[in-house]
């Protein structure tokens, strides 16, 4: 298990994102989203340096970046980010319920 903290999730529209996202890479076999912790809880296929470096590109190119790793004008884009990723994240979420 590989637990990261992330920024700007705020509701279960971001974690659906993230949990579909992330889901869909072959290295990643389970998503845990703790929305209230800003938590992310992978288990992963296989655990390497260049998988987690993966991960967490494609969380910062959704806007939901490493806790503390982006400053300024970066951390202002990725709350921009977050807010189409969290969209989606909702959209897919009622897709599914129907």
């Amino acid at each position: 298990m590989w637990e990261i903290e992330v920024d700007n999730i705020k509701c279960g529209g971001c974690a659906n994102g993230i949990r579909q996202q992330l889901g869909a890479l072959s290295a990643v076999k389970a998503v845990e989203v703790d929305i209230a912790q800003g938590r992310v809880v992978l288990q992963l296929a296989e655990d390497t340096e260049a998988i987690r470096e993966q991960i967490l590109a494609k969380l910062l190119k959704m806007g939901y970046p490493q806790a503390g790793s982006v400053q300024g004008l970066s951390a202002v884009g990725a709350k921009a980010k977050s807010f189409v990723s969290c969209a989606v994240g909702k959209l897919s979420d009622e897709k599914s319920e129907k």
